[in-house]
């Protein structure tokens, strides 16, 4: 059985090549487009993309809708399906442009990838992203143990997630030198830390509590003057492991290395969540608690804006677009207030002196136009 097709091999190096250099697409993208490739040559028994018909790509989503998950043995969900044939799409339209190709292929094929109008929407539907309270946190925060250093770690960890709202990469790479306790702010440098977009900004501690704020400080000061450790050295080591007597690999302490990817800080975020009774939250759903915080305690634009550069977010409108939607039991709060007739707020003695003052003047504008027209 097949497994491969040398001119596929060829051309499909040739795509991925463009989209990391001439898109600029990041890794991950280029490997979700990878296995959707991957999936229509599995089907197609690899057979020659110059082969490719319209038809094809009608069997293929028929066959995709039948599929089930390796993990879930549940059949395919609809953003799987949406994913997989939108990435097919931009491959062939692409494919039907170069050299070699242009002769047997029909750019316009490529649109029998597209799903029905309803699989699209239920695809593309935004859906209330679920994320722990305050309370919650807290509560796992204070349910993990540190009496070594690789728990003392796994909480100051926790800590620092909602104390900053870094997403769980950057964490990954921070190093002691990101961090400065005097000021309450972390540096994010791109040369150094894996940001997203590789952007670099400065992300000064959220209000969240002086509890979590000393669990952080008191994590860093122990590295610095207890461990001497350096600037260069992990904010956050990754564990150190050796072979115990029974040649068996066991936990024994940090290792002066970071974390070569997050799966490590999901890892300690989903045991920490399972020991302290509580649904699992992954890392980066901090980001939502901090973000309907911030809409609670901010008053004015400002502190607003100040709330969204502290993500991250270049544009307040990214922090409303993609974290700041009403939470459900919040939105029927809000509804149920509405309904209650509100008692008129007495204004305060300046607004009023304020709001006459701006009459008069008004008043007095529109005099003085009557008496040069007269």
């Amino acid at each position: 059985m097949k497994k491969h097709n040398p001119a596929n091999e060829r051309i499909k190096r040739k795509y991925f090549t463009f989209l990391k250099e001439a898109k600029r697409y990041s890794e991950p993208t280029i490997d979700t487009s990878a296995k959707a490739i991957s999936r229509f040559e599995s089907y197609t028994n690899y057979r020659d993309f110059k082969a490719f018909h319209f038809e094809q790509a009608i069997a293929f989503k028929k066959h995709l809708t039948e599929q089930k998950g390796q993990q879930s043995g549940e059949k395919l969900s609809k953003a799987t399906l949406y994913s997989t044939v939108t990435q097919l799409k931009r491959f062939f339209q692409w494919l039907a442009l170069q050299p070699g190709y242009k002769s047997c292929l029909q750019y316009s094929d490529a649109e029998y990838f597209n799903l029905s109008d309803k699989d699209t929407r239920i695809a593309t539907t935004r859906r209330e992203q679920k994320f722990p309270t305050m309370e919650q946190i807290k509560h796992v925060i204070n349910s993990m143990p540190a009496e070594n250093d690789i728990k003392r770690r796994n909480r100051a960890l926790v800590a620092f997630t909602i104390l900053t709202g870094a997403r769980d990469s950057a964490i990954a790479s921070l190093k002691l030198k990101h961090v400065d306790l005097i000021t309450g702010c972390v540096n994010q440098d791109a040369r150094d830390v894996n940001t997203k977009f590789s952007k670099t900004f400065n992300t000064f501690f959220f209000p969240v509590g002086e509890e979590i704020h000393s669990i952080v400080t008191e994590w860093v000061s122990y590295l610095r003057n207890k461990k001497l450790w350096g600037n260069e050295d992990p904010l956050f080591p990754a564990t150190h492991i050796e072979l115990d007597a029974n040649l068996q690999f066991k936990a024994t302490g940090l290792s002066r290395n970071n974390w070569s990817n997050a799966t490590p800080i999901r890892t300690i975020f989903h045991e920490a969540f399972e020991k302290a009774g509580l649904p699992y939250f992954n890392p980066h759903s901090f980001r939502n608690t901090l973000v309907q915080l911030g809409l609670k305690n901010c008053k004015t634009p400002e502190e607003l804006k100040a709330w969204s550069q502290n993500l991250g977010h270049e544009k307040v409108l990214t922090t409303f677009t993609s974290y700041g939607e009403v939470a459900c039991y919040r939105q029927g709060e809000i509804i149920r207030n509405m309904a209650t007739p509100q008692k008129p707020v007495p204004k305060d003695a300046n607004e009023m002196v304020e709001a006459i003052y701006r009459r008069l003047c008004s008043a007095d504008l529109d005099t003085k136009r009557s008496e040069n027209k007269s």
